[in-house]
């Protein structure tokens, strides 16, 4: 897929947004966007952060008090499986707005460890995560929308040979 999307990476955390971490972010949101059919060029905004950092966003916009793996600000409101369209693009940029993501490399690091796979995957996976909310996915319930985000969320990764058993 031709680089045509405009994935910036900024963090506040030290180390965070290496080539490595940032080359990774890119390769896999070009690949879920490519996955859900986003065939026009859009704009996703990463945020590499800190547990403390994702605590004061997560508290600030959401009034939520505590931190989180992964935060997602979608800009438009989406059902799974509807994109928003080329005309919804910024005229200055050319760019459709997705929204931002938020990510608590902390967060991400604990986890790996937890459920005993590399940090790699478990960065993957959140950026996987976030972008199929950024697209309408959700999973408030723990039926059929669950089970279809996490469905979709395995075949992405397993797209770019990224799953647990590759760790």
């Amino acid at each position: 897929m031709a680089k045509k999307h405009y994935i910036p990476v900024t963090a506040d955390l030290p180390g965070a947004a290496s080539a490595g971490n940032c080359a990774l972010i890119r390769k896999v949101i070009r690949a879920a966007l490519e996955a859900e059919g986003v065939d026009f060029p859009c704009e996703v905004d990463v945020l590499l952060t800190g547990d403390e950092g994702i605590h004061a966003i997560n508290r600030e916009m959401r009034q939520v008090d505590r931190a989180t793996d992964v935060l997602s600000f979608p800009e438009f409101e989406l059902a799974p499986g509807e994109l928003p369209s080329a005309g919804d693009a910024d005229p200055g940029t050319g760019l459709v707005p997705l929204g931002d993501m938020v990510i608590s490399m902390e967060r991400a690091a604990a986890q790996a460890k937890e459920y005993g796979h590399s940090r790699r995957r478990e960065l993957a996976y959140l950026v996987v995560h976030s972008v199929l909310h950024l697209l309408g996915y959700d999973h408030l319930d723990e039926g059929p929308q669950k089970a279809r985000m996490r469905g979709r969320e395995e075949a992405i990764l397993a797209s770019l040979g990224i799953t647990r058993e590759a760790d």
